[in-house]
């Protein structure tokens, strides 16, 4: 009489492979997670110091260096001190900026953004001979320049002014292109800027001078320590006649478009969080490179929840910028530069 066959205990987890199709257990993804060094060779998205654009704020004088309190470790800098802040983040592997000029004096008009001797024009200068492979971007715009904190002239009755604004910009940029700056990053939101700006710079001779333009730039609410910082709030009223409504995608989209077919050389979007899915549809439309700003907002918030013990900063801040690089942003402008750089080497 045939014995019976002895009864074989199964582990929990033999049950279930047990009562699994073959067919399901050969696709295994956690197979790709299993360690660190294979999560980083099969990662999709990797994030480099060479991607980063490195805001700075440049104030006229010398041996200037001025904290600013809603943006930690952010400063604004003289020209003297702006060198050495960029020598060091160079070192990290940063090889681009974006300087925003701080003027002495304001006017109605922002006159004072195309004076080649202001702080920009004199940041983008000692830059340049410091380090002459360093890529110079400057922002082009009027809040900071003008009285009522705007950008553009502003009319009789309150009204910003499209077409007459176009010139002060235009002449703005072309004192940046002469002082040396590599590209020009128009962020006004005036209607044709890109182009008058594209002739401007070609008319002077200004070929090689490059256009990055914050074409979606929304009317946002993550823009309050950037405006403390270069004391530009609207006197009155607010920018919601020229910047984008928050609400709207496929207009973003027709805005990047045009400021293309005007010559614009990179596309922006900002801010960056809160627009990821405008960051990926501009990066699927177009064939230019997508930049994105990690705007002042979004960079306090991760420092505020840091200083209070509920974040863990090293984390949420290369979690935010690898999101935003997923999205599709090439570049990605942000006050976290140099902090980053070092974390990614660690």
């Amino acid at each position: 009489m045939p014995s019976k066959p002895s009864k074989v205990l199964l582990r929990p987890d033999s049950q279930a492979a047990a009562e699994t199709p073959a067919s399901d257990l050969r696709q295994r993804p956690r197979r790709l997670r299993r360690t660190a060094v294979l999560r980083e060779l099969v990662a999709e998205t990797r994030l480099d110091p060479r991607q980063f654009i490195y805001p700075l704020f440049v104030v006229p004088g010398t041996n200037q260096c001025q904290e600013i309190e809603a943006l930690p470790g952010q400063c604004r800098r003289s020209p003297d001190l702006l060198v050495a802040e960029v020598e060091q983040a160079w070192q990290e592997g940063i090889r681009a900026v974006l300087l925003f000029g701080i003027p002495e004096a304001k006017d109605p008009e922002g006159r004072e953004a195309a004076n080649p001797r202001g702080p920009a024009q004199e940041g983008v200068r000692a830059l340049k001979r410091a380090l002459p492979e360093l890529v110079v971007m400057t922002d082009v715009c009027l809040c900071g320049y003008t009285t009522h904190g705007h950008c553009g002239i502003v009319g009789e009755n309150g009204e910003v002014l499209n077409d007459p604004t176009l010139a002060v910009l235009a002449e703005a940029a072309l004192s940046h292109a002469e002082a040396g700056a590599d590209f020009v990053a128009p962020s006004d939101m005036m209607d044709g800027r890109v182009g008058a700006i594209r002739a401007a710079l070609d008319q002077a001779g200004s070929t090689d001078t490059g256009i990055m333009a914050y074409s979606a730039k929304y009317a946002s609410a993550f823009y309050g320590p950037f405006r403390e910082a270069v004391d530009s709030a609207p006197q009155f009223g607010d920018r919601r006649s020229y910047q984008m409504a928050s609400a709207n995608r496929r207009e973003a989209l027709r805005e990047a478009r045009l400021d293309a077919d005007e010559g614009a050389d990179i596309i922006m979007v900002k801010p960056a969080l809160a627009y990821l899915d405008v960051i990926a549809e501009v990066r699927a439309a177009l064939d230019r490179p997508v930049a994105a700003y990690n705007v002042s907002g979004e960079y306090a918030m991760v420092k505020a929840a840091a200083a209070c013990g509920w974040l863990d900063e090293r984390a949420i801040t290369l979690e935010v910028l690898t999101s935003i690089a997923r999205a599709g942003a090439d570049l990605i402008l942000t006050y976290h530069c140099r902090e980053a750089a070092r974390w990614l080497k660690e």
